[in-house]
């Protein structure tokens, strides 16, 4: 009898549930952020670049 109540209980199965989903998030978010970053660092390289040269340009 208690074998069959566990095997109706469905609580565990719905945090699993909600944890993977989180999960899911979570490398989703690290992945945008990842590329979002290496699209920043590159701009400012290339900001960076640019000021470096204008100011070499401008003393001459």
């Amino acid at each position: 009898m208690q074998f069959i109540r566990m095997l109706k209980n469905e609580e565990g199965a719905t945090a699993i549930e909600y944890g993977l989903i989180a999960a899911l998030i979570a490398v989703a978010a690290i992945g945008a952020m990842t590329s979002l970053g290496n699209n920043l660092k590159t701009t400012f390289n290339t900001t960076s670049g640019a000021l470096a040269n204008g100011v070499k340009n401008s003393t001459k």
